[in-house]
């Protein structure tokens, strides 16, 4: 009976506790956080996070969504597929506040104008999503990231309609000019992301869409309104100002500098052979391989992939994968004649590239210039030498 008695108390005092922690009082306040870039280019584009503070209950949390899952099986392979889960974190705010702001990143905070069952639904939304049954969910960098999933949470747990209007001085855009206010486009970062994704980002983002970044967020919260009329925002306030860094130019390590060089050798060799009526075939080789492999992988992530943004990328226009087939004619002194036609048709997809850069089917990275240049005119140069022989 004793024994009975004791584990009915454990059990009750188990479910006040609980309760206590999971029922907010009037004092309870709800809030956006934003996050400034990083350094990183994994951080240049910020984070978004719910805050739940309650001083009553001693409550003071942050629920972000983004967080790498780095115990999942085969996790970069999965991560380079698409189909890696990622995971809703929480953490105390005295924590995530050192973490950034250490890091010299800005925290911006935007309470919400929530009734308090508005905010004990979200509270208990967010708990419940953070379960390990429920942490998971499959990241899509444009639709459902640590941004988006702010906006539709949100949007979720309120009672009634959120109007999000349209900031001061908006202009259309897209969602690739979108990721460029966060780059320098003469960057590695740019350099790598404009190769990777395709044409499906150069069309025009909606409105709604641009909340993909933490910024947007801030800006539509902003001048959102509940039902059209009050303001979802009650206040907002700057957590922590990041300190100005002085800019350094890294422009010789840039990847318009080192693609030109090498364009510029590239155009060298191609001078000094036609000079000497002759061919350097380890440049060919080389070309052809590099071109063949980058092209491949570019396939590889147009469509064996989950990553919506790498389809339809014309840089296969350039990174053509058949050059990696068609590398033993070089090794021959005397050439097949589909290899001319080959050259012919390599020249050709150079054009419309271009072409498709000048009238907005797909913008490509401005590093690639020199070396798009260097190429073209060394297809021409082969051509013109097995035209001769």
């Amino acid at each position: 009976m004793v024994k009975k008695t004791l584990s009915f108390l454990f059990l009750f005092i188990t479910l006040a506790i609980f309760g206590q922690q999971h029922t907010l009082s009037e004092e309870a306040e709800v809030s956006v956080l934003t996050f400034g870039p990083g350094q990183s280019l994994n951080d240049s584009f910020g984070h978004n996070a719910f805050r739940i503070t309650d001083n009553k209950k001693g409550i003071d949390l942050v629920y972000g969504y983004g967080e790498y899952d780095f115990d999942a099986p085969n996790f970069y392979l999965k991560f380079a597929r698409g189909k890696l889960n990622y995971l809703i974190s929480k953490h105390k705010f005295s924590d995530i506040y050192y973490h950034y702001s250490s890091y010299n990143r800005r925290i911006d905070e935007q309470v919400l104008n929530l009734s308090l069952e508005e905010k004990q639904k979200l509270f208990n939304f967010l708990e419940n999503n953070y379960k390990p049954e429920n942490r998971k969910y499959k990241y899509d960098f444009f639709y459902d990231n640590c941004a988006t999933r702010i906006r539709d949470v949100a949007a979720i747990v309120t009672n009634s309609n959120i109007d999000f209007t349209l900031p001061e001085n908006f202009e259309p855009k897209t969602f690739r000019a979108l990721i460029h206010e966060h780059l320098n486009r003469n960057s590695w970062g740019s350099l790598g992301i404009d190769i990777a994704l395709g044409a499906v980002i150069d069309k025009e983002a909606k409105p709604k869409e641009y909340m993909f970044l933490p910024k947007y967020i801030y800006l539509f919260f902003d001048v959102a309104k509940i039902n059209g009329k009050e303001n979802l925002i009650k206040n907002s306030s700057t957590l922590y100002k990041n300190r100005a860094k002085k800019s350094a130019s890294n422009f010789l390590y840039s990847p318009l500098m080192i693609l030109g060089i090498i364009a510029a050798l590239i155009l060298y060799i191609t001078y000094r052979d036609s000079k000497n009526k002759t061919r350097s075939n380890w440049l060919d080789i080389t070309l052809f391989t590099l071109t063949g492999i980058i092209g491949v992988l570019l396939l590889l992530l147009w469509f064996t992939t989950d990553h919506s943004a790498t389809a339809q990328n014309y840089n296969v226009l350039w990174a053509v994968p058949l050059n990696i087939f068609v590398i033993g004619q070089l090794f021959k002194t005397q050439i097949k004649n589909w290899f001319k036609a080959y050259l012919k048709l390599l020249i050709i997809m150079l054009c419309l590239l271009t072409l498709h850069w000048l009238i907005g089917v797909q913008v490509f990275a401005i590093g690639l210039i020199p070396l798009l240049i260097a190429l073209t005119l060394r297809y021409i140069y082969l051509l013109r030498f097995y035209s001769r022989n």
